[in-house]
């Protein structure tokens, strides 16, 4: 196989994954916006209980599930987890 045909051929995407969002344990620092290595997260406009701004999961298939975002949230209030395909 030539390896120009090789380098050109996408990379078929081997995991998928999800975030799970406690809302009102959020305290709306933006971390898990921040430090996601595929923008898949966003802060919303809407308010949780403590009036702060969440964070939501704007292009789920973005997401690969790595966990940055639970891993410098300082409230624990964000977690991703991958599901291999």
């Amino acid at each position: 196989m030539d390896e120009a045909a090789t380098a050109a051929k996408p990379k078929k995407k081997k995991r998928q994954g999800t975030v799970y969002i406690e809302k009102d344990r959020c305290k709306g620092c933006a971390f898990c916006v921040e430090f996601c290595p595929t923008n898949a997260l966003v802060m919303v406009e809407e308010f949780n209980a403590k009036g702060y701004h969440p964070p939501a999961l704007a292009v789920p298939e973005a997401c690969n599930g790595c966990d940055l975002c639970g891993l410098y949230c300082p409230d624990f209030a964000i977690f991703g987890v991958r599901v291999d395909l």
